[in-house]
């Protein structure tokens, strides 16, 4: 199956804008039991930057890392799978950051945190051997024809 790595990436991204939905949309208290690690993590100060919280970000980024590999999959190009990857990449590494607060700093766990951080990681994971052919591989645009 043609792009079957990004239509997975896809799927995975698709439930990191969903948890970051929930996180952005409902009240703590209907996502979290009342005291538990959830809570913790959501009033916790890694929770935002400049005043908004990281939630808001992701759903951002997250719709426009889905329009693009929807762009991607009508008309495949190099720059726009250099660009999916760079985005997964950074995404990774903060991803792994707040896995590394979760369990180290603040010694709990926010479940749809781990859902986005988890995506992230996995599909940086599904995308190693693109990245081994190097991270910025920008080239004249041209379209791709095979399906990796």
């Amino acid at each position: 199956m043609k792009n079957i790595k990004y239509q997975i990436i896809l799927g995975l991204i698709l439930l990191a804008l969903i948890s970051s939905l929930i996180l952005s949309l409902k009240p703590v208290s209907e996502i979290c039991d009342i005291n538990s690690e959830c809570e913790i993590v959501y009033y916790s100060q890694y929770n935002s930057l400049f005043g908004f919280q990281n939630s808001y970000f992701g759903v951002v980024i997250f719709t426009f890392l889905i329009a693009l590999i929807l762009s991607y999959f009508i008309n495949p190009t190099n720059n726009k799978k250099t660009i999916i990857n760079l985005i997964i990449f950074v995404g990774s590494l903060l991803a792994l950051y707040f896995l590394y607060i979760q369990n180290f700093i603040l010694q709990a766990y926010c479940k749809y945190c781990l859902i986005v951080d988890l995506s992230m990681v996995i599909s940086l994971i599904l995308i190693l051997p693109e990245l081994k052919k190097g991270l910025f591989n920008f080239k004249n645009d041209e379209n791709i024809t095979t399906g990796s």
